[in-house]
């Protein structure tokens, strides 16, 4: 026996139905007219605006990295394409892109700010900036002659070799002997030139372990140079109680200082 359906119920579930198949057409009709405007002469580009703080690299060169990822209208356009278009300029770490209405592009640049040259163990010289990464620019373009060098096997060590330095900076310009270079070796040890040419051995361990080895050798070793008169060419930190130096025509081990060292004649 056939079931029957109240007529209340059955026009409900008609309206029910004619509410479904009315948005589906809206939403076919939305999408139909976001294409239609996409690809329509409407709203065209008329400007792209450069923001931010740009010292090394040009508007040209950004232009030119940029404008051929920009495609379609004010609509259209990709905005996060068009970023790492941007992106793949020199000297460009960020870039972020936004509509400004009725017919613009602003394209904020945010860019390397250089603290040390790289070198890895491939041998190419690079860049790292003050976030700790890795790029690639002419290193001909730095102001900054007085970068020092970080080494190390490879780019992932970068943020560790900039945070040690940071620390281990302020200690060795301290003791007027200011770091050239940082070395990380592939066994962990580290190494630091002085701009002076002498070599510090810093040893492994902790960043806490080698600042305090580091601060025990720079707050002393001045006395050190002063009792033997004569300057330092290499120090070895790697010792339990003290560290080692070689002084120029001297070689002695170090494990205490000499508490009022007498300058000689």
């Amino acid at each position: 026996m056939a079931a029957l359906i109240a007529p209340a119920l059955e026009l409900r579930l008609l309206n029910g139905a004619t509410m479904a198949v009315g948005a589906a057409a809206a939403v076919v009709l939305l999408w139909v007219a976001a294409l239609a405007l996409a690809r329509s002469p409407w709203l065209p580009l008329r400007a792209i605006v450069i923001d931010g703080e740009v010292r090394r690299v040009s508007v040209a060169t950004l232009r030119a990295y940029g404008l051929p990822r920009i495609a379609g209208n004010f609509v259209a356009v990709d905005l996060d394409d068009a970023g790492r278009a941007f992106e793949r300029a020199p000297w460009v770490r960020r870039a972020s892109v936004r509509r400004t209405w009725p017919d613009r592009l602003t394209v904020t640049v945010e860019e390397h700010r250089p603290v040390a040259l790289w070198r890895a163990r491939t041998g190419d010289d690079r860049l790292v900036n003050d976030h700790g990464e890795v790029f690639e620019a002419n290193v001909g373009d730095v102001d900054d002659e007085d970068l020092p060098l970080f080494e190390a096997p490879g780019d992932a060590a970068a943020p560790a070799v900039l945070a040690l330095h940071r620390r281990l900076q302020p200690l060795f310009d301290g003791a007027g002997l200011p770091i050239a270079s940082l070395a990380l070796s592939p066994r962990g040890g580290w190494r630091a030139t002085l701009e002076d040419g002498a070599s510090v051995e810093l040893g492994r361990g902790s960043d806490d372990e080698i600042v305090a080895r580091a601060r025990g050798f720079t707050a002393t070793i001045e006395a050190v140079s002063d009792h033997f008169d004569t300057e330092l060419l290499r120090a070895d930190l790697r010792h339990a109680d003290g560290y080692a130096v070689r002084l120029r025509h001297v070689t002695t081990p170090t494990p205490t200082p000499p508490a009022n060292p007498a300058r000689r004649p």
